[in-house]
């Protein structure tokens, strides 16, 4: 079986398996998450602890304790680290949910859906200006200008998505510039911030090569979800982006393979002020038949080989190992 069969069809690495192996350090990063954000006003105060409620799998923080792993030189710094890269993502998403209006997020409703649009502004700020006190009081200079290059990339990247006036116009290489901004940028600074303290200098080029391509590969196979997954279990309704008119690459490789009418529907489709489920599902379903989910599927996997060729420069050890099983997870998840 080649490699891309192996990554598509093998078991998948439960999250949790991966964890594992840092468990101790995660709950100390949860512990970190609660003395950082903690404040002496009750409005922050209460959306806080609905944020630290709804947080999710605190992926970035897995892979930046993996990689402080790297090399057997774990160093205590890299919890707070790990913390400030959580809350830098807490704070992207809250600002997302805010300009695209959605209501929901992982199944929850929004901070901008329970609260005003003002207050999940604010809150996102306040989350961001919280992780850079953190990196100040660390004294790490590094540290901080990876994650405040990391940030602004993802502004631009949401610049970018804001003004894209013709999505159909959106092209290929338009998508990956976007996802590189606003997905792999972050999770590339968590994993090389994870070199930046206690492990070896030699490691931060490799780590930081494979966090752009995991996050690459992170990003294809969440875009997929969104047509192949059911609300039930990805936690947001299936069609999501293009409800909200975002073009990403299941919709672009297939545009090429469209006839002439597949392409004034998905035209028509676009200029829709509120798309039922039906039209919605007539996407789908266009997309899938024109090689858009198989496209997007086998891009996924070419990140995915990319992320695991880099690991080869990291040496053998268990750190090693489930940074590559991570990258099973990435492509196999379901949500």
């Amino acid at each position: 079986m080649d490699a891309a069969a192996t990554l598509l069809k093998g078991a998948p690495s439960a999250l949790a398996s991966i964890q594992s192996q840092i468990s101790d350090r995660l709950r100390q990063v949860l512990s970190e998450l609660r003395r950082i954000v903690v404040s002496d006003f009750d409005m922050i105060e209460d959306v806080n602890e609905y944020l630290l409620l709804m947080r999710g799998k605190l992926f970035r923080p897995t892979l930046l304790l993996l990689a402080n792993e790297v090399g057997d030189s774990p160093d205590d710094d890299a919890i707070t680290l790990a913390a400030v890269v959580e809350l830098v993502h807490l704070a992207t998403l809250v600002h997302d949910d805010a300009v695209d209006h959605s209501v929901l997020r992982r199944g929850q409703p929004t901070v901008n859906a329970l609260w005003t649009h003002q207050i999940a502004v604010i809150m996102g700020d306040y989350l961001y200006s919280r992780g850079v006190s953190e990196l100040a009081e660390l004294g790490n200079l590094e540290a901080v200008r990876v994650l405040a290059t990391a940030a602004n990339e993802m502004s631009i990247g949401e610049m970018r998505q804001l003004t894209t006036y013709d999505a159909l116009d959106f092209t290929e290489d338009d998508y990956y510039r976007l996802i590189a901004a606003k997905t792999a940028s972050l999770m590339s600074a968590a994993c090389e911030m994870g070199a930046l303290v206690g492990g070896e200098d030699r490691f931060r080029k490799p780590l930081k090569t494979f966090g752009h391509a995991l996050g690459m590969a992170f990003q294809i196979a969440d875009d997929l979800l969104d047509y192949t997954g059911s609300e039930a279990v990805t936690g947001k309704p299936t069609g999501h982006d293009l409800r909200e008119r975002k073009v990403t690459l299941p919709l672009v490789g297939a545009l090429r393979r469209m006839s002439p009418p597949e392409l004034a529907r998905v035209r028509r489709f676009f200029t829709l002020i509120d798309p039922s489920d039906t039209d919605i599902q007539e996407i789908v379903d266009i997309v899938d038949e024109r090689g858009g989910l198989e496209y997007a599927r086998a891009r996924a996997v070419h990140y995915a080989e990319k992320a695991v060729a880099t690991l080869g420069e990291l040496g053998q050890g268990p750190a090693t190992d489930a940074l590559r099983h991570s990258v099973d997870y990435t492509i196999d998840r379901n949500h």
